[in-house]
């Protein structure tokens, strides 16, 4: 019995149990229907698997739930079963060996499908401040990350050892840090190579929009405060100006 047989053998049992005792049971055909998508910016899954008992929808599964969903009422109160947990292993089995496969194929016939994005973050720590910047969900591996300090490329040894890690789904992820002095931020500058890109990538740190709305808070309260200043400033020069005036008229009533 072949593997594709093996995983079908939990489904073929599932299917019999519905057949009614005394009557002789009839022959039923299972069969799959695999799909895939090479864009993941099309807003498809990467993988998905349809089930099909006859003509009749009884299991649907994807790479983004990585679970067995029952489509048949006949099947509905048998998803806790065992059957039904070993069915939705072996749709993970073929999730998984689709994905390596495909991105096999992809790379045996030299196909360029995905650069990376880059994204730089800022953390800082007792007296440095951290420069991350990572390359994310590029293929295929070989990619090449530094950091540039006024447009100059930096030693290794400043800067963290480069580092790619799979994704899962047949992308890549990679990130390369740097300690730079407070302040110093915008002097740096990530630079980064790839088979997908048509000339290198970079980029630097941007500060967020809340330190910015922080500002613009500030900047308000404290011309409210100025606002509210001069203005008592002006009643006390006013009520100088007035009691001057009054004191001036009452010596002028007392020389008549």
């Amino acid at each position: 019995m072949g593997p594709r047989a093996r995983r079908a053998l939990p489904l073929l049992l599932l299917v019999r149990i519905g057949v009614p005792q005394g009557r002789a049971p009839r022959s039923h055909s299972l069969h799959y229907l695999f799909m895939g998508a090479s864009e993941m910016d099309l807003g498809l899954p990467l993988f998905e698997a349809l089930g099909y008992v006859d003509d009749q929808l009884f299991v649907f599964y994807n790479h983004e739930s990585r679970r067995a969903e029952a489509r048949a009422p006949w099947v509905q109160g048998r998803t806790s079963s065992q059957l039904w947990l070993q069915l939705s292993q072996g749709l993970k089995g073929w999730d998984h060996m689709f994905t390596v496969d495909f991105w096999t194929i992809m790379d045996n016939h030299n196909h360029s499908k995905v650069p990376p994005w880059l994204k730089v973050t800022r953390r800082v720590a007792s007296a440095v401040t951290i420069l991350q910047c990572q390359a994310l969900n590029f293929y295929p591996q070989n990619i090449t990350m530094q950091w540039l300090k006024d447009s100059q490329p930096l030693d290794a040894k400043e800067a963290e050892p480069k580092d790619v890690l799979p994704n899962g789904d047949g992308t890549y992820q990679g990130w390369v840090a740097v300690a730079v002095p407070p302040g110093a931020e915008q002097r740096y500058t990530c630079q980064v190579e790839h088979p997908g890109l048509g000339q290198p990538l970079t980029a630097t740190w941007v500060p967020s929009a809340p330190s910015a709305l922080l500002v613009g808070v500030i900047s308000g309260t404290t011309a409210c405060v100025l606002i509210f200043f001069i203005g008592i400033l002006l009643r006390i020069l006013m009520k100088k100006y007035a009691s001057r005036g009054a004191a001036r008229d009452y010596v002028l009533a007392d020389c008549e």
